[in-house]
């Protein structure tokens, strides 16, 4: 390296550790400042990322698509599942024995149409847990919602309170709705 350019990274690093005066009265160094800010940045990526990976854990469902032999394995294997509706349907169509199906919309979207032989259980009341936990644990449950949000939270709960086997319908009866199956409308 020559001797004029090692001398003009010197001037620049000195210049970096120079003494500066905040704002606050404080001493600072530039350096330190430019520090600062990197940290101030990797907190927001790191933030970003958490964020993020929270609301794919947190969203609707997956895109899990297996074959009708696992979706109805699952139902009573003990396990706690989503399947596409595709495969809840079969499910419907063949179901294990004390299947519940189980569906935690409201009652104004039960109204607009469910699957046939639903038991409706609103999410949204003040006593939801107290209702899930009055149900039999020991049987397979299939449980779906509008979209997958709300049925994939009962599941957890289910899974809480010491249920046997639920499964969840992937992306909810909007999405057994889009496939074309079946609902009943009252």
């Amino acid at each position: 390296m020559s001797r004029c350019r090692l001398n003009r990274m010197r001037r620049v690093f000195a210049r970096v550790r120079r003494p500066r005066v905040g704002l606050d009265g404080e001493i600072y160094h530039v350096g330190y400042i430019f520090a600062g800010a990197i940290v101030r940045a990797v907190r927001r990526i790191i933030l970003l990322v958490i964020v993020g990976t929270l609301g794919v854990v947190t969203s609707c469902g997956s895109d899990d698509s297996s074959s009708a032999a696992p979706a109805a394995a699952a139902a009573t294997a003990g396990d706690f599942a989503t399947i596409s509706p595709q495969d809840a349907a079969a499910v419907v169509a063949e179901p294990p024995a004390d299947l519940v199906v189980l569906d935690v919309r409201t009652p104004q979207e039960y109204a607009e149409g469910h699957l046939d032989g639903a038991v409706l259980v609103d999410f949204y009341d003040p006593d939801f847990a107290d209702q899930l936990s009055q149900l039999d644990p020991e049987v397979p449950y299939l449980v779906y919602c509008r979209s997958g949000n709300r049925s994939g939270q009962t599941l957890t709960m289910m899974q809480e309170l010491g249920f046997a086997s639920a499964t969840d319908v992937d992306g909810g009866i909007v999405a057994w709705q889009s496939a074309g199956l079946p609902v009943v409308v009252e």
